[in-house]
């Protein structure tokens, strides 16, 4: 018998959390432009939330072995970024 049916680290899913949360990331991240915010606002806060918790669940992985650490890093950031801009522009007070 030439191959093991034993799977190895790559074969799981969660290899795919990191690129799933980059561009779950980047989706959000593209609500950060001006003209751009208020028709995504609602992409900005599902794939903001998403991209964090799947980016932090594959860094989990990442750490373990399984799959790459900078798409994860890189999702988590950019989801951040997207997740967090609705608040801090509607929601801080002006200095006025």
């Amino acid at each position: 018998m030439p191959r093991t049916v034993t799977p190895a680290s790559a074969d799981s899913p969660a290899t795919a959390l990191g690129p799933t949360a980059l561009v779950l990331g980047a989706l959000a991240a593209v609500g950060v432009w001006p003209t751009l915010t208020l028709g995504l606002l609602p992409e900005m806060l599902i794939a903001g939330g998403l991209a964090v918790t799947f980016g932090l669940t594959g860094l989990h992985y990442a750490h373990r072995g399984v799959g790459r650490t900078w798409p994860s890093v890189a999702g988590v950031v950019l989801g951040a970024v997207g997740l967090l801009y609705p608040f801090v522009v509607f929601f801080l007070p002006l200095p006025f």
